[in-house]
């Protein structure tokens, strides 16, 4: 009966625990138990215990039960004596029935393992990492020692070809190479016959070889063996398949190597594998095609994001030039105050103590901070161009006017005091005529004078500079002095409309104008609010909005305080006022020196304006000196 179960049996699908002897199973091998109920079952039953739920028995009994009385992990029981064709077809059908169930349960491990893996392609956008996890994950269901995959790339002006992007072994140890990888920099296979890898990306065909040396009759593809000589390894069953996109493109191949018994398995020699190495079973095929499918969608979404991520990051350059075209003496500021903030959350994300040692950031969290930094002064765009640009506190041409007025003034005072001199003299009136004149000459001076210092003192006043108290008052006294001209009218230098913007008391801008500026903010957010932001990047317009608000609630647009301002706003804030205090010169300012910008942050933190942690990790971080 044992030589009979033996013929039954083959080495690696099937083998049969024959009355009472245990033989040792892989996890993917079928098995029948076969026992005697009177002699054996008692003994063995003990001995292999839960086992028997997972192998079908065949039962043989003087007294065969019933069918209905038949233990539930029975698959039959033969009445003895019982023949040979009998005792054959129970067999049969029993190790059908033990393949079926098990071939059943790893089919359905496997596609949950398809699943699970495709879940985690999808969610996977870097490049790299998706490369590494299509390979690995390859390897491991179809029990690789080795593989590697080629993506195909189209030169301009030259022929595709197939660049050799990763590879991975477990027993061979690659020379310049990564834990378990090797990239070949530059390394590229034209897509022909000539190699397995090109003939697969060139026909769509899945290649599958016992022993890659030996290649199917016909085949004009074969393999280069000089790795193998090199890293002292042995290249024997392959199987290599298409990734394909949805539209049947084949945009990369993926190329497993040396199927292996235990996946855990690593080979010590190149007779080992020799030795050892299995061919693909025919599942395997599927089972890899169905994966190079995904990895084919994941990796053509991710070319996709990153495509829209580079047309995005165009649209935000084009968006910043466009607000540094109307102001250019701002060039450059958003693109420093966008490196600046991102190296100061990265330097709070690698924090290991201090107050900011929870704070974390990913990679779309700073990707989020970089583009709310990048375009936190669009808003400009809705300002008045003469207000946006406003160097002096008058308008471009309020001084020059004011200057024409006092030409004005002085012709007419000229005029005044000649008349005077002439009705003199027609009225015969002569006598001590020189000593009135010189009087009237001496007078006229003294005006003259009078609005030449008052010019002066316009001018100034004119320049966005902190104004004293005293010199306003003095401004506004010029506004009410007048001059008599020849024709009777009084005349001041100035206006009480400018007396009232040279009294500005610092910088160029009125309170109206001031107001127009600070609405950038809110233009700002209205703008980037109807941007459809996904899902990691939707707090770009609250991150933007909040750059100008003070935690004591001083700032603006909404005088918030606090915790109420998000942490990325606050380093957006000393990254901004630290660049436009020591940017190049502005027409209304000059720039400070790093130390000077330094000391009026510490101002504003003493004050409780601006967050003191965010500023110490600044300070000891020295972003301005870090290379974008």
């Amino acid at each position: 009966m044992a030589a009979l179960v033996a013929l039954l049996a083959d080495d690696f699908e099937k083998r049969a625990i024959i009355l009472g002897r245990a033989v040792p199973l892989a996890a993917d091998e079928a098995a029948v138990l076969l026992v005697d109920v009177e002699s054996d079952a008692p003994e063995l039953l003990a001995t292999l215990g839960a086992r028997v739920h997972d192998v079908p028995v065949i039962a043989l009994a003087a007294t065969p039960p019933t069918e209905a009385a038949l233990p539930p992990s029975w698959y039959a029981c033969l009445g003895k004596p019982v023949t040979r064709p009998v005792l054959e077809r129970a067999l049969e059908q029993a190790f059908d029935h033990a393949r079926l169930r098990r071939e059943s349960a790893a089919t359905r491990r496997e596609l949950e393992e398809l699943n699970e893996i495709g879940i985690r392609l999808s969610a996977e956008r870097d490049v790299e990492t998706l490369l590494r996890l299509i390979l690995s994950r390859a390897r491991e269901i179809t029990r690789s020692d080795a593989g590697s995959i080629y993506l195909v790339e189209e030169p301009e002006g030259e022929p595709r070809r197939l660049r050799f992007e990763i590879s991975q072994n477990d027993s061979a140890t690659i020379p310049l190479s990564g834990p378990g990888d090797t990239r070949p920099a530059g390394a590229s296979v034209p897509i022909s016959d000539e190699s397995i890898a090109g003939h697969v990306a060139l026909t769509g065909e899945i290649v599958q070889l016992d022993d890659a040396y030996v290649p199917p009759p016909g085949a004009r593809y074969h393999i280069n063996t000089g790795f193998d000589k090199h890293a002292g390894y042995r290249t024997k069953s392959m199987l290599v398949v298409p990734m394909k996109t949805p539209g049947d493109d084949v945009i990369g191949v993926l190329q497993l190597i040396n199927c292996k018994r235990d996946p855990a398995r690593r080979f010590a020699s190149p007779e080992e594998i020799e030795a050892e190495a299995l061919p693909y079973p025919e599942r395997f095929k599927s089972l890899a095609a169905s994966l190079a499918s995904q990895a084919a969608v994941a990796l053509q979404n991710s070319r996709l994001y990153e495509s829209v991520r580079v047309l995005f990051e165009g649209f935000v350059s084009a968006s910043v030039g466009a607000i540094e075209s109307r102001d250019p003496t701002t060039s450059g500021h958003s693109f420093r105050v966008a490196d600046l903030t991102v190296a100061l959350a990265e330097a709070a994300h690698r924090a290991a103590r201090g107050p900011l040692r929870d704070v974390r950031f990913s990679s779309d969290q700073i990707r989020e901070l970089r583009y709310a930094s990048l375009l936190h002064d669009f808003g400009k765009v809705g300002v008045r161009e003469d207000v946006l640009v406003k160097a002096k506190k008058l308008p471009p041409a309020g001084l020059e006017l004011i200057r024409q007025r006092s030409e004005i003034l002085k012709r007419g005072l000229e005029l005044k005091f000649l008349r005077k001199k002439l009705d003199a003299l027609l009225r015969g009136s002569r006598e001590g005529f020189p000593a009135r004149a010189d009087e009237w000459d001496a007078e006229l001076a003294t005006l003259l004078a009078e609005i030449d210092e008052h010019l002066k003192a316009v001018a100034a006043a004119n320049e966005p500079t902190v104004l004293p108290a005293e010199t306003a008052a003095g401004i506004r006294s010029i506004a009410g002095r007048a001059f008599v001209d020849h024709t009777g009218d009084a005349q001041a230098l100035i206006t009480p409309d400018e007396a009232d913007i040279l009294s500005i008391p610092r910088g160029s801008l009125t309170r109206d104008e001031f107001k127009q500026i600070q609405s950038h903010v809110l233009y700002t957010y209205e703008f980037l609010k109807r941007i459809p932001w996904t899902k990691e990047l939707r707090e770009v317009p609250t991150i933007a909005r909040s750059h100008h608000e003070k935690l004591d609630g001083s700032g603006y647009p909404e005088g918030r305080r606090g915790a109420e301002i998000p942490l990325q706003s606050r380093m957006m804030t000393v990254s901004d006022i630290f660049d436009a205090l020591t940017a190049s010169d502005r027409p209304y300012k000059a720039a400070v020196p790093v130390e000077r910008a330094l000391d009026i942050l510490d101002q504003e933190r003493k004050a409780g304006a601006i967050d003191a942690d965010i500023l110490a990790l600044f300070v000891d971080l020295k972003p301005w000196e870090l290379k974008p």
